[in-house]
């Protein structure tokens, strides 16, 4: 069992996660049970699934919530461009956001990698 606190992945998932709450207060507000939603579901997901890899037993079960996080990181990434889009975004907290899940998936890939290797 690991300490999740000690990764640099999670406090960089757990940063993201911070910042699309910030983002999405201003989401209007039809888009609360929709697209404001999801993308915090998603944004989340990322950081529980790290959390929840590091209470399992063997690294194979560890890799494989990494990479269920990995698939959110994914899921954010198409509803932050979607929300851009929308205009629900402005294209500097496009630009900022994209570029911290990117480093987070970058982050993400590194490790299962060395995991499973």
């Amino acid at each position: 069992m690991k300490d999740y606190k000690k990764l640099n992945v999670w406090h960089k998932a757990h940063e993201n996660v911070l910042d699309v709450y910030r983002l999405t207060k201003n989401f209007p507000k039809e888009e609360q049970f929709g697209l404001t939603s999801q993308l915090r579901r998603a944004i989340v997901s990322v950081a529980n699934n790290i959390v929840e890899g590091c209470g399992k037993h063997t690294e194979k079960d560890f890799a494989n919530f990494l990479q269920i996080a990995l698939g959110s990181c994914q899921e954010s990434e198409y509803l932050i461009m979607l929300s851009f889009q929308l205009e629900y975004l402005k294209k500097t907290d496009y630009e900022r956001i994209s570029q911290q899940v990117g480093e987070t998936k970058a982050m993400l890939i590194s490790l299962i990698k060395r995991i499973r290797n």
